[in-house]
Formats: structure tokens, C-alpha cells, sequence
């Protein structure tokens, strides 16, 4: 067998090494299936007492049946592979056993072919899982010029009790019906020389040998032609082919098509030049996992494409989080690509893995519990990349942390707060935080209360409001649409107005500088007004008590007993109908006001 190696050096340590393990495991197979067969088995293991004592000739199963007649008719032990064939009562039908074994060698030679080892049951009870009735399982084809069949075994009592796995009586009806066909000389026998087809090796001769790794260099290279010709032609007739990702993609495929062609080509005319069902049978194996292979590869090659084609575009976009991601994902997927292959090759040169995964099942979940932070930190990276509330250098506030975003890694990230501080967030806890971020504003917004002296005349309030609305409205910084000011409270020690409008600038430092000059013009007008700002304070008056306005007093009892006399006092709740009479009677805006001039009318404006 040719071991074949891809074009790019980047690949060669890892199919050199894969290829490694497959000869490796193929080795460990053969000796597996050597140990099967009479005579060449060593003591078993007493692991498990078996249900019925062991068979001579390794009977029992399907694949130790098949396994034990290709290795009797490599030996040329024609009697040994006649005892896999079914009897009644002793004899065969037509032909003897002997002759069985022998036509059946011939048509599997000239037409037929065996499934591989893994491909067969290796279980007492043969296969439940396909169209057959219970007791029979498909072991390979014969292919004539008219029709093809089944090679069919069939489980049936042994004589010291226990089932064995025979060819049924359907498969000897066809091999007798065959075997009166003239027989073909094999391509290979008529042009190999004499001296080759003297000597043998693992029963083959060296002239099968020979063609077997001449048709795997042929094979190989009639593949390499083909998919050179189609990578040099697709360009051509298809220019998106030339551009990136495709072009990243047909290079991708290349190598992985030229192996699964190359063994397409050589399983396919190793039966067309007459090598041997030994030979092919100890090749079978491999010739599967080299197709498994191919497309272990294609995997490989998709993920380094993706891997390096998002990190291109990320870093591109200076987006060095993204790049991070793409970097773990993409060695995340390498692992599970060379775990699922290491699984599917054992699975394929017959390893029972069942146990196996079951135990990587329990480790694996033991493994995901003992990880679980861990876990929740890369879901949260990923989940902070791909929403991207933050980016890095931008200013935010994450739950009590207020500073700039320096990185943001795989597990965690890092701000740099306003003490120049560096405070690290697990991605898990970051992801589910309230973020605040200040970098995305499109204005700022300006919220300031003035507390003014309680000595503030209600003409120097409404002076300030005209003069600090007309500050704002005048500002070429500051929103026209949004802004008010207004006068809000009587404080325990001022009177309160609110200013409240936006700045219409993009960074902060800009904004400290709006903000800056509003407040001295707002000083300013304070000043302008005559009343000044309120502190904190405690004022004592020293002076003559004068008592309360008696007059006052007396017109405000006569008018409560006015209203009780008519019954007209309106507590503790307003009469309706009192309602109706005084409502929007006060004229508002105000008498005076600029507003009520151009509405023309004493009503609230729309009533």
C-alpha cells in the first residue's frame, strides 16, 4: 500500500501521523482476526463465561466465520473452508464442500466481493437491524453479466449444540448454478510472469503483491489529474472561483476528493484486474478508512480556512475580541474532528467502542461539571462579542465599575477604572450585568438645579426663567426642541429652578466645555437679576413682632360663615357643580405674558 501524502507541508506531519495509527490499528485488527481462526488463536481471556462451549472453527458469529474461510482458501486448506458451508443431513446437494469452497473462491475472484471485517456482525445473534429474517445476514455479492446475488449466512445448530454462521443453501443453490460457467482467467494471471506466481506472502502471490501497489500509485495519480484538471478549468468558466472564500473552499475539498477518488479507482479496479479476494479482503479495511480519512481532512482543512478567513476579516476590522473567538473555535473544532475520527477508525476496523463512549459519556459529564464556570465564562465572551453591548477603549459602567474597556479575552474582561485601576469581570458575570455605555452617546445631557436666596423677589424669578430660556435657546450648542427651565420648588433653604436640555456634541471633553460656559453665563444672569445664590444658612431676625392683621383675620372668619350659612363651604371635598362653575376660570399664561399676547385669549391655550 502507497502511503500518499498532500501537496501543502501543513498537512503533512498530520496525515503522516493518521496514516501512523491506521497501520498501526490495522495491524492490531489482523492479529484480532488471526486470533479468531482455528488454530491460530491464543488462550482467551476468561473475562466472561461464554454461553455455549467455543467453536473449532470460529463459527459462531458472522465476522469469525467470514474471517476463518478467507484465511482457510488463502492457506489453499480447501477441506477447512468447505466446514463454512451449510449441510443436510451430512451432505451436500451437488457438489461437495470441498468444490464449494473452491467456486465460490473463483466467482468472488473474477465478480464478487466481501464486506469489510467491521461491517460484519460480530455478535451471536448476527444482525437485527436490517431486511433480512433474523437467522440470515448479507455477507457480500456476486456480480454476473445478467444479475447479481447475495452471499448470505445463515445461523443453524451446531452439532454439540450452540448456532454457527453457515453459507445458506440459497447462496449454494448459486454457486452451483454458477460454477457450470465457463471459468475466466483473471487479467492479472495472464500478464504476470511465472516466476512471480511461484511465491506467496499472507497468501498472495508476489505478483498480486506488485499489482496491488501499482494500481494504489495509478490510482493515486489518475485522482491527482482529475482534480487538477477541474481546479484549473472551475476558474476558468466561473470567476467567483478566483475570490476569496470560494477559491479558500475548492482548495479545501482538493486533497480530501483526490483520496476518496483514489480509493474509489482502486477498489474499483482491483476487482477489474483479477486481484485476489484474499488480497482484497486484507485491504479492505484500510481502503475504508482511508475514505474516512478523506473526509476527516475535508473537515480539517473547512475549520483551518474559516479559522484563518474570520480572523482575516476580524482583524481587518480591528475587532480583536472576534479574533480571539475564531482562534478558540477554531482549535475547539480541531479537537472534536480528531475525537470523532479517532472513534470512527476504531469503529471501523471492528473495535467495539460501546464501553468506550459510555465511559467518555461519564467523564465527559463529570468533565462539564467540574467546568461549569469555565463554561459560563466562554458563553459569556461569546455572547459579549456577538451582541457587542462594549467594545474595547470604549467608556461604560458595569454594575459599580466606571472606567474604559481594555480587553475583552476569553474568560474575562478587563476596565480600567477612573483611579487607574485595571478591575477584571468573569465574561459570565460581565454578560449578565447592567452595562452603561457613555461611548455611543449622540448628546449629552445638561440637568442643573439653581437654588436662589429666599430674598428673591417673584419679578426677579420670572426675570431669570426669561433670560436664562433665552441663554439656551440663543446657544448654538444646545438643543432648541428640548430644553426648559422652569421654577420648581419652595426648598427648605432656596427656591429651586431646573434647567434641563441637551449639548449637542459627541465626546466628553467637548461637553465639559459647553457645560462650562453655560454655567458662568448662568452666573452671570443671577448676578444681572440682583438675588444671588442660596447656601446652607440660618438667618435670625431681630425686630418688633406686629402681630397678626385683625382686619384680615375678621374678613376671612365672616367669609367662612358666609359659606356656612349658605351651605356652600366645600370641604372636605369640592361640590361637582362648584367645579364646573370656577373651572379655567384663571387666566393663564399669565396677564402680561409674551404667550397670552399672541393666543389672543385669557384660556388655556387648545380648552
Amino acid at each position: 500500500m502507497t502511503i500518499i501524502f498532500p501537496e501543502k507541508p501543513l498537512f503533512n506531519r498530520n496525515i503522516f501521523f493518521l496514516f501512523s495509527i491506521v497501520a498501526i490499528l490495522q495491524l492490531w485488527s489482523s492479529a484480532e482476526m488471526q486470533a479468531q481462526i482455528p488454530g491460530t488463536q491464543t488462550e482467551p481471556e476468561a473475562s466472561e463465561e461464554p454461553q455455549w462451549p467455543e467453536d473449532a472453527l470460529g463459527r459462531r458469529t458472522p465476522r469469525s466465520s467470514i474471517a476463518g474461510f478467507i484465511s482457510a482458501v488463502a492457506e489453499k486448506d480447501y477441506d477447512k473452508a468447505g466446514e463454512y458451508f451449510k449441510t443436510i443431513q451430512g451432505e451436500n446437494i451437488g457438489l461437495s464442500q470441498e468444490e464449494l469452497a473452491a467456486n465460490l473462491e473463483i466467482l468472488l475472484n473474477q465478480r464478487g466481493q466481501v464486506m469489510p471485517y467491521s461491517w460484519l456482525s460480530d455478535d451471536i445473534e448476527g444482525r437485527l437491524d436490517d431486511d433480512l429474517p433474523n437467522h440470515l445476514d448479507r455477507v457480500g455479492t456476486v456480480t454476473t453479466s445478467n444479475e447479481s446475488f447475495d452471499i448470505l449466512l445463515e445461523k443453524v445448530e451446531g452439532p454439540a449444540d450452540g448456532p454457527l454462521w453457515l453459507f445458506s443453501d440459497q447462496t449454494i443453490e448459486y454457486i452451483e448454478e454458477l460454477s457450470s460457467l465457463e471459468e475466466n482467467v483473471l487479467l492479472l494471471s495472464r500478464i504476470t510472469p511465472d516466476i512471480l506466481e511461484q511465491y506467496e506472502i499472507w497468501g498472495a502471490t508476489v505478483g498480486q503483491w506488485l499489482a496491488l501497489l501499482i494500481l494504489a500509485a495509478l490510482s493515486y495519480a489518475a485522482a491527482w489529474l482529475i482534480i487538477q484538471f477541474f481546479l484549473y478549468i472551475i476558474p476558468l468558466v466561473w470567476r467567483r472561483a478566483r475570490t476569496e472564500p470560494t477559491a479558500g473552499v475548492l482548495k479545501a475539498f482538493a486533497l480530501p476528493v483526490k483520496l476518496y477518488l483514489a480509493v474509489w479507482l482502486f477498489v474499483a479496479l482491483s476487482q477489474e484486474i483479477g486481484i485476489t479476494i484474499v488480497l482484497r479482503q486484507r485491504f479492505s479495511g484500510i481502503t475504508l478508512i482511508i475514505g474516512l480519512l478523506a473526509f476527516l481532512i475535508l473537515l480539517w482543512r473547512l475549520s483551518e480556512f474559516l479559522g484563518a478567513f474570520s480572523t482575516k476579516r476580524m482583524s481587518a476590522r480591528g475587532n480583536l475580541s472576534g479574533v480571539s473567538v475564531a482562534l478558540f473555535l477554531k482549535r475547539a473544532a480541531k479537537i472534536a474532528i480528531i475525537a470523532f475520527g479517532i472513534i470512527a477508525i476504531l469503529g471501523a476496523v471492528g473495535v467495539d467502542i460501546t464501553t468506550g463512549l459510555a465511559a467518555l459519556g461519564i467523564g465527559g459529564l463529570a468533565l462539564a461539571l467540574g467546568a461549569q464556570k469555565t463554561i459560563e465564562n466562554f458563553v459569556g465572551s461569546v455572547t459579549v462579542i456577538t451582541d457587542q453591548p462594549i467594545r474595547v477603549g470604549d467608556f461604560c459602567k458595569v454594575g459599580d465599575t466606571i472606567g474604559v474597556v481594555e480587553k475583552i479575552g476569553m474568560r474575562s474582561t478587563r476596565i480600567r477604572t477612573l483611579a487607574r485601576t485595571v478591575v477584571t469581570i468573569p465574561n459570565g458575570e460581565f454578560s449578565s450585568s447592567r452595562i452603561e455605555n457613555y461611548a455611543h452617546r449622540d448628546k449629552f445631557w445638561f440637568n442643573t438645579i439653581i437654588g436662589l436666596r429666599y430674598e428673591t423677589t417673584p419679578d426677579q424669578i420670572r426675570y431669570l426663567l426669561v433670560e436664562l430660556r433665552t441663554i439656551l435657546y440663543a446657544h448654538p450648542m444646545v438643543t432648541s426642541d428640548i430644553t426648559r427651565v422652569r421654577f420648581i420648588e419652595l426648598g427648605s433653604d432656596s427656591i429651586n429652578l431646573e434647567i434641563f436640555t441637551y449639548i449637542k456634541v459627541s465626546t466628553f471633553d467637548e461637553y465639559l466645555e459647553v457645560k462650562e460656559d453655560l454655567l458662568l453665563r448662568i452666573m452671570d444672569v443671577v448676578g444681572e437679576s440682583g438675588t444671588g445664590f442660596a447656601f446652607p444658612s440660618q438667618t435670625i431676625y431681630f425686630g418688633k413682632d406686629t402681630g397678626l392683621s385683625k382686619e384680615k383675620s375678621k374678613t376671612a372668619e365672616e367669609k367662612v360663615r358666609q359659606w356656612k350659612e349658605k351651605g356652600d363651604l366645600q370641604l372636605p371635598k369640592f361640590d361637582p357643580e362648584h367645579i364646573k362653575e370656577i373651572e379655567d376660570k384663571i387666566p393663564y399664561p399669565p396677564e402680561g405674558s409674551a404667550e397670552q399676547k399672541n393666543k389672543g385669549t385669557g384660556t388655556i391655550p387648545g380648552l
